[in-house]
């Protein structure tokens, strides 16, 4: 796997249909399959910044092409290969600007919830604690400190946004949306995947402080799907500085938000770019996050 290759915004796989391109995975269908380019595109506050962060693509797809060996034995997945050589491709493809960022996936029938898992006290849960005393609803003891560990992993599901903010609902809403068998379900995988994570990473000095994850059904079989257990979809923290009552160091796009919120942009699109120096400090981060947790 190569990280030197020219950063990527956008993909192009002429004689494929694209689906859509995400904030940061553009969507192919693929016969009966679905290829996921992850771009080097970074989001922050809902938009995407102009900026591409080098390797990014490749750390993403290859972090969870890990997790999602490592965890195959808690649920099933979506992942075929992330071998360019293996894939169907249409004859001409630029195959060296997808090798290392593309990943050959199963189509599923995806649930319209994004499951969270919160172990520490962080975020915008932060913020709600010391509004309310409470995270997405669920009441928490007083005098609990800003990335504090939890007494109890909580789990927190929101509904999925095309464009705009992720909004925070209910368990029973979400029961709703899903029916309440897959809601157990998919709320007991949740506490069990960031559990193994959790363990896993914090035996390598991380701290795994709160992730997302995303299922999808092929007949009645559930599946994980989209990304596990990354830096964009989790907060990671240095485990050896991590000190409660303040914000941890972290290797993820934390370091980038901090960025764009002391430059003074109002979060209203379009996000500025970024300069040389903080580019350069997210591709490092991000690539010691995936050589830390995988080895």
């Amino acid at each position: 796997m190569s990280f030197e290759s020219p950063p990527l915004l956008e993909s192009d796989i002429p004689g494929l249909d694209l689906l859509g391109r995400g904030k940061v995975r553009d969507i192919y269908s693929i016969g009966d399959n679905l290829l996921l380019v992850t771009t080097d595109r970074i989001s922050a506050y809902d938009s995407i910044i102009p900026t591409p962060i080098p390797g990014k693509g490749a750390v993403l797809t290859a972090i969870s092409a890990f997790w999602f060996e490592k965890t195959n034995h808690l649920v099933k997945n979506h992942m075929l290969s992330i071998d360019v050589e293996e894939m169907d491709l249409p004859s001409g493809t630029n195959i060296d600007a997808l090798r290392g960022r593309t990943m050959l996936v199963r189509k599923t029938n995806p649930l319209p919830i994004e499951c969270v898992a919160r172990g520490y006290l962080a975020g915008s849960g932060w913020s709600d604690y010391k509004n309310s005393g409470k995270v997405c609803g669920i009441p928490l003891p007083d005098g609990l400190r800003e990335s504090q560990r939890l007494p109890t992993t909580i789990y927190t599901p929101a509904t999925k946004a095309e464009t705009g903010h992720d909004e925070n609902i209910s368990f029973e809403e979400s029961s709703d949306l899903v029916g309440a068998h897959l809601a157990e379900t998919v709320r007991s995988l949740t506490l069990g995947i960031y559990e193994y994570g959790h363990n896993h990473a914090r035996e390598r000095g991380i701290i795994l402080a709160d992730t997302k994850f995303e299922f999808g059904l092929i007949g009645d079989d559930l599946i994980l799907i989209d990304e596990v257990l990354t830096p964009d979809s989790s907060r990671f923290w240095e485990l050896s500085t991590y000190k409660e009552g303040t914000s941890p160091s972290s290797y993820d796009k934390q370091y980038v938000r901090d960025y764009l919120t002391e430059s003074g942009w109002d979060r209203n699109p379009p996000a500025p770019t970024l300069p040389d120096q903080v580019v350069i400090d997210t591709s490092a981060k991000y690539l010691e996050a995936l050589e830390r947790i995988s080895g």
